[in-house]
């Protein structure tokens, strides 16, 4: 590039690969001054201006707005690398903020997007075959409930959800229910319940119990929970056909269903006890 002494707006605009509506704010904010040309009054920009372009490039890379960039570029201040220093600081605070929410955001999506192609593969594979496995550790946020079998209302959950906001935290990954008594949950009685969801932040110790880390019996159903009593059938038979005995306590884990989709033929279902030898 040829130096020159004036620089039309079309010419700066062409050099520095920047419109020349964000030229001519730059000019109105004070950012890039340009002058006018005493003959016809035409805008026009020196070598020192266009030289400023990349510079404010530079700082809109690393997130900084034009007016907190003004201050610094400008070298106004009274001790300008104390203020290039604050601001920077207050730049790094806020960026790791976002980076935070990124993280959280990145997890919730990723966990679903799992759960969906979890549920695929079990109804394309129709796995609904009782099995006996080790379920991985991992803390929960829980809250203890009254079940009165309104299944929906307790996957969807109200008051859960308002605990999660007044803990101030989030949940990612499925809902998952421990039901007391696995006689009451086949004969659709009442009973206390858990309503435990994993969390994109560390919960406090009286806030948390620990989801498996032990040998558990699992099998998928398949289809709406008004049926969910015959994979229970099912996986009792199995235990006692087998010489193992179960827990009087289940877990419901919830891949797909409601949150997912209002056709409950597509529900999938991970129902899990806990298991010992007769």
């Amino acid at each position: 590039m040829k130096d020159k002494d004036r620089y039309s707006i079309g010419e700066v605009s062409t050099l520095c690969n920047v419109s020349k509506k964000a030229l001519r704010y730059y000019d109105k904010i004070g950012l890039i001054n340009s002058q006018r040309d005493e003959s016809n009054n035409y805008r026009y920009y020196t070598q020192k201006s266009l030289l400023a372009v990349p510079v404010i490039k530079y700082y809109k890379q690393m997130g900084f707005k034009l007016d907190e960039m003004r201050d610094f570029i400008e070298g106004n201040a009274f001790n300008i690398y104390k203020a290039i220093q604050h601001s920077f600081r207050s730049k790094i605070t806020e960026l790791k903020h976002h980076q935070e929410e990124i993280r959280r955001q990145y997890l919730s999506v990723t966990d679903w997007y799992d759960l969906i192609i979890e549920a695929e593969m079990v109804i394309d594979n129709n796995i609904q075959e009782v099995a006996i496995k080790f379920v991985e550790s991992s803390d929960c946020l829980f809250q203890i409930q009254a079940f009165d079998n309104n299944i929906e209302a307790s996957i969807i959950n109200i008051e859960f959800t308002n605990y999660v906001e007044n803990v101030n935290n989030e949940i990612t990954g499925p809902v998952i229910i421990n039901f007391s008594s696995v006689r009451d949950r086949m004969q659709d009685k009442p009973q206390p319940i858990r309503i435990l969801q994993r969390t994109l932040m560390e919960c406090k110790e009286h806030e948390k119990m620990t989801f498996g880390g032990h040998m558990m019996l699992s099998c998928y159903h398949i289809g709406s929970h008004e049926t969910v009593g015959e994979t229970y059938e099912k996986m009792l038979r199995w235990a006692k056909n087998h010489s193992y005995v179960l827990s009087e306590d289940s877990f419901e884990r919830y891949v797909t269903d409601y949150w997912t989709t209002r056709n409950s033929s597509q529900f999938v279902t991970e129902i899990m006890m806990g298991v010992s030898r007769n």
